[in-house]
Order: structure tokens, then sequence, then C-alpha cells
């Protein structure tokens, strides 16, 4: 019987998430994606350390933030050695809410990759899901650079995302789990919210249906998962980006693991929905859950970006 990693690949491309790229090749996955956070975790190990006093010695005359999209581009260039398909490397969090600095910093970071000869079909350029970020995004796709649009928790962003031309979207799982489970506190019931109860697992699922009722060629890759019990009800996603902690459980199970999602599938039920930018804003302050964790998700990511300037501020 073959591993449940393995069975999963059936289904759906599998991606790891990690700034680890020493641990990809035991898992051989399609893609990989990292994140600050990640980088951060990564470049305070022993085995990583040298990647960053390496990028602050050749480019110590460079601004900061330069500095920092060298780095992520050495981590990308490193794991792209590992894996056949692509890399998503992200911009800066603190510019989630500047369409034309993002737009730079994403063709700084593109313009990187191709000059170590990578083309721009083996990257995937990260930017929160704001209203701004997916404006951004929508001018990248138009010059040929494809977009993963992180820190997605909402239908809604979702759909401002196919509208825009978006390659790729990342709805979070686990933390809108997190946040359910929190929210309901003593009275949350475990056994009736995992698998397919799961509102992280039915977020997926709805924008997936939502994708495939009406022809949106944006793939859907699920992120941020909590157990594989998440992963097995999303089996059959386009996509999902899984930590080598989730791919090491998958991968030493022998239990069947069945399709979850099927692209055929039509609901009835499903109505488009309008998606300029007051109906955006609009849905989007209505999802406590999705408002909270955007916000929160982009201060997090911000924290860890400013840890690692301070890594690179120390060595300069």
């Amino acid at each position: 019987m073959p591993n449940q990693l393995e069975q999963l690949k059936r289904y759906t491309t599998v991606v790891a998430d990690t700034g680890d790229f020493r641990q990809l090749a035991q898992f051989a996955p399609q893609d990989a994606t990292t994140n600050p956070s990640l980088i951060l975790k990564a470049v305070q190990k022993a085995d990583y350390a040298p990647l960053l006093t390496d990028a602050v010695a050749a480019h110590a005359a460079r601004g900061l933030d330069e500095i920092v999209d060298r780095l992520l581009v050495r981590f990308g260039l490193e794991i792209l050695k590992v894996i056949p398909g692509r890399v998503s490397t992200e911009v800066d969090a603190r510019l989630s809410f500047d369409t034309a600095a993002t737009v730079a910093r994403a063709r700084r970071i593109m313009a990187l990759y191709e000059a170590e000869g990578i083309p721009r079909e083996r990257v995937l350029i990260k930017i929160a899901a704001t209203w701004e970020g997916i404006r951004a995004a929508a001018e990248l796709e138009r010059d040929g650079i494809r977009c993963n649009l992180t820190l997605l928790f909402s239908l809604i962003q979702a759909v401002a995302c196919g509208e825009a031309g978006v390659r790729l979207i990342s709805p979070f799982v686990g933390r809108i789990y997190d946040w359910h489970k929190k929210s309901a506190g003593s009275a949350w019931d475990e056994a009736a919210h995992a698998e397919a109860g799961d509102p992280g697992v039915q977020s997926v699922r709805r924008i997936y249906a939502y994708y495939k009722q009406f022809g949106i060629p944006t793939q859907v890759m699920g992120a941020s998962f909590r157990n594989i019990g998440q992963i097995r009800a999303l089996a059959g996603c386009d996509l999902l980006t899984i930590s080598p902690e989730l791919l090491a459980q998958l991968q030493a199970s022998e239990a069947p693991l069945e399709r979850a999602l099927d692209p055929a599938a039509r609901d009835a039920g499903i109505e488009r929905l309008p998606c300029d930018e007051p109906a955006f804003r609009y849905a989007l302050n209505a999802d406590a859950m999705a408002t909270e964790k955007l916000a929160e998700g982009i201060r997090l990511f911000a924290a860890d970006a400013d840890k690692l300037d301070g890594l690179i501020r120390a060595q300069r």
C-alpha cells in the first residue's frame, strides 16, 4: 500500500512549505513556498546562517531592503535546485497597503531570479491579499510575473483574486480553524469540527467550488495546516502546501486516502459575487474572522521582517 503522501500526489500537487531546503528531497514535492517567518527561522540555524552572512558581505553597500530581497532569492535558488517546479518568494508584508511599492519590489525580486538564469515560469511572487495587493498582482500578471496571493481568509478575497487574473491563491486553513476555536471557547466541539466539519476546510472547499463553477483558472492552494485531517479533507484541491512535519506524518501512514474535492462538481446554489472595491471592502469588513486574521497575519509577517532586518544590521 502506498503511503498517504504518495496517495495524495495522485489527486493534488504537493508543495513543501519551508525555508529548510535540505529537508525537501525526502518528500519530493513539485513546488515549494517560503515566507519571512520561515526564512527568519532558517537563518537562525547553524546550517543556514552562512547564507545570511554571505548576502550581507556581498551586498553590504546596498540598501537594507535589497539585501533582504537578495537573501530571499538566495534561498529560492537553493530550493529550485531540489524541486522540479516553482518557488514562491514573498514581498515585504510592510508594503501590503502600497500597490506601487509592492509592484516595484516584486519586479526587483523577479529580476534577481532572471539574472541567475531562472525563468519567470519557475517563480511565484507572494503578496498579501489586501485590495492594494490584489491590484499589484493584477499589474504584475499583465507583465507576465505570476503571483501567489497569501493571507487569504474569505471568499471575497478569492473572488477579487480570480477577477484580477492571479495565477494562484493560498487560503489559510489552520488560521481560520484557530479563530473559530478561540471564538467558541469552551463550547468548541473538536470532533464535530474535524476534517470536513473544519471551518478552514469548508472555506477552501467553498472557494474551490466557486472557481470551478465559474471557470476561473486561478489555482487554489490550501495552506497553513494544523493536522493531517485537514489535508485529507482537501485531497483533490489544485495544490496543497504542507510543512515538513505534516509531510512526514503523511509519509509514515499507509491508511487509505480518498479524493475529497471533485473539479467537475457543480452547485446551482452558488451565485457570482460583485467585486469592485466598495463591494470587496464591505464584504471583508463584514467577515470578522477574515478581517482579524488578515490584519494579524500582516502584523506577524511584518514583525518577523523587522527581526530579519535586525540580524542584517548586526552584520553590516
